[in-house]
């Protein structure tokens, strides 16, 4: 690959990630632009940012999914390169695309392999081409009721209807039988298809009580290596909430064969950037299973960054100027443990309902071992209009035991003023039992919150 040199970075993206992104970029020497809605304009990130241009209206398609309009910015300020960030654009290969034929560097895998791994139903054909366990479902897109019925039947119910586009958790369903199927399957395909215009669904075998485990993996287009895993299994609607690296329930013989795993499909696709591929693990059989590929940074980065040392970001922008990998496998180590809550902007007292308005006062945790990636400042402005995700509390140690301690007391120090946040959720599962033993899976979330009454109490808050 030609090296081009980045001078100028364009940051595709806003809150969190886009402050995220400047701060790496600014470190490397490399002059950023942000753009930013009308409703962000004096967010964070805009005070961070060496300049910033107004891309359009508060509402996301008008203005963070306008792709004509942002490659436009680009062009417009003699810029080099643009990273997505995550959410939004970050994978979508028609952007991507437009990036490479303005002639400007796109941070991440090429608009071909997010195409490929984007597709869900095609990523599975190509994990199974590489010797990548899957789990037992379709091989092909199903067109029809009996085809699904039929295909479920030979993986054996209970059956995960999934779309092939999109992700987000949004048109899937859990069938236990044919009469499920036949009622779920048409609301899958309109939601998928409202979604995404896509409503193409595949049926595959659903694990119950699965753990999710996800492998961080970096890749220049020749070489691929892998920094280890994360278990991201406290999920609230299939949205992550919690996250932890490494993994404690794998042994070092699964970690090793899950890790390898991943390199294999990143390098059957010729990777480049940073990328995550996520399993589904049975601990009662210690089988694991590829669930999809993530072409993009993920929000859970950093507690992968704590354990192993790393910048992400900082690699991405490195390998994107056409650098090899700077890192042997054998140079990556996994030291302690880390712990990621997302903050929301959410009134749990009222089903998580998202609670914008304006950030009167913040208060934030400090000490050895805590970050606080966050676009959150006193008298800061949350807007309605996208996702609810104000701040990353992750926390560092040199055992699990320890971790959780200092999240605990990291927690009780963070404080949000004039608006609902999830901190006190983070509070409760810090101190339940079954998170602190690891006995979690998938569906414990949500099996716990039913479970919990909603009371005034500061943990269920």
């Amino acid at each position: 690959m030609q090296k081009n040199k980045i001078n100028r970075l364009l940051v595709a993206n806003r809150g969190e990630i886009a402050c995220r992104i400047i701060r790496s970029a600014s470190e490397m020497g490399i002059e950023t632009t942000v753009i930013y809605s009308q409703c962000d304009n004096d967010s964070l990130a805009v005070r961070l940012a060496d300049n910033a241009v107004e891309i359009g209206p508060s509402p996301a398609s008008k203005s963070y999914l306008d792709i004509q309009a942002i490659v436009n910015v680009a062009l417009d300020n003699d810029i080099d390169a643009i990273h997505p960030g995550y959410g939004f654009l970050a994978e979508n290969a028609q952007f991507a695309q437009a990036v490479e034929d303005a002639g400007k560097l796109f941070i991440g895998p090429s608009s071909r392999t997010i195409r490929l791994m984007g597709d869900k139903l095609a990523a599975r054909e190509i994990a199974r081409e590489a010797g990548v366990p899957i789990a037992e479902g379709s091989q092909s897109r199903l067109d029809s009721l009996e085809e699904m019925c039929t295909t479920a039947k030979e993986a054996g119910y209970p059956v995960l209807i999934k779309a092939s586009a999109g992700g987000g958790g949004r048109g899937i369903r859990v069938a236990n039988n044919q009469e499920e199927l036949k009622c779920l399957a048409p609301q899958a395909r309109a939601e998928a298809q409202a979604a995404f215009g896509d409503g193409t669904l595949f049926v595959e075998k659903y694990i119950p009580q699965a753990r999710h485990v996800e492998v961080q993996i970096l890749g220049d287009g020749n070489r691929v290596i892998h920094c280890y895993e994360r278990e991201c299994s406290l999920q609230r609607r299939r949205q992550k909430v919690w996250e932890e690296a490494p993994a404690l329930i794998l042994t070092d013989e699964i970690r090793e064969k899950i890790c390898a795993s991943a390199v294999t499909l990143a390098g059957h696709v010729n990777y480049r950037g940073a990328g995550t591929v996520e399993f589904l693990y049975d601990e009662g059989t210690e089988e694991f299973y590829f669930l999809e590929m993530n072409t993009r940074i993920q929000v859970e980065h950093p507690v992968t960054e704590m354990v192993c040392g790393l910048d992400l970001i900082r690699e991405m922008i490195w390998i994107a100027q056409g650098n090899p990998l700077r890192l042997e496998q054998g140079e990556i180590r996994i030291h302690g443990h880390a712990i990621e809550c997302r903050i929301n902007a959410e009134n749990p007292h009222r089903d998580f309902m998202p609670s914008p308005g304006i950030a009167e006062s913040v208060t934030f945790p400090a000490g050895p071992g805590i970050r606080f990636d966050t676009m959150l400042f006193s008298g800061c402005n949350i807007p309605p209009y996208y996702d609810s995700m104000i701040g990353k509390l992750v926390v560092w140690d040199d055992s699990r035991e320890a971790a959780l301690a200092r999240l605990r007391r990291a927690l009780s120090e963070l404080a949000v003023e004039g608006i609902h946040t999830t901190k006190s959720l983070h509070q409760a599962l810090a101190e339940d039992d079954d998170v602190v033993a690891l006995n979690i899976h998938t569906g414990f979330l949500e099996q716990w919150l039913r479970q919990r009454p909603v009371t005034t109490d500061r943990h269920i808050m």
